[in-house]
């Protein structure tokens, strides 16, 4: 049973976050040969000012 874990600064929108899982749970299965219902895909939020880069806060997508 393949698991990912994706972690992003929040902010993209329910239709990105569904296409993402759409397209890992894809490459997932073109690449091993791992039937659909056996892929596992978790995603998690952070907020943006949970997360730096350089010691700086990283700005929400789109901002």
């Amino acid at each position: 049973m393949p698991v990912v874990e994706i972690t992003l600064v929040e902010g993209r929108s329910k239709e990105k976050k569904l296409a993402l899982m759409k397209a890992v749970t894809e490459a997932i299965v073109a690449s091993i040969e791992a039937k659909p219902e056996s892929v596992r895909v978790i995603l998690r939020e952070i907020p943006s000012d949970h997360f730096a880069v350089a010691g700086v806060p990283m700005k929400k997508p789109g901002a």
